[in-house]
């Protein structure tokens, strides 16, 4: 149900808050790699969450037809 609630969420977003809000996801996901390679990861599981929140941006950036690299 969670899900469900965060993609209304993103749908209710205007297209400049998603194209922020997936550059802030792709920054984190860089940090994380970063912090896994250098062996000071705190939480691993936030992994899956952002990769997943970054596939629910593209779905609905995907449902508008907007580009957003």
């Amino acid at each position: 149900m969670k899900s469900k609630e965060q993609l209304r969420e993103l749908r209710d977003q205007s297209e400049v808050d998603l194209k922020e809000r997936y550059e802030t996801l792709m920054k984190e996901l860089f940090n994380l790699r970063f912090q896994q390679s250098m062996a000071q990861l705190s939480s691993p599981a936030r992994f899956r969450q952002v990769r997943r929140e970054i596939a629910r941006v593209k779905t609905v950036a995907r449902e508008r037809n907007m580009k957003l690299s």
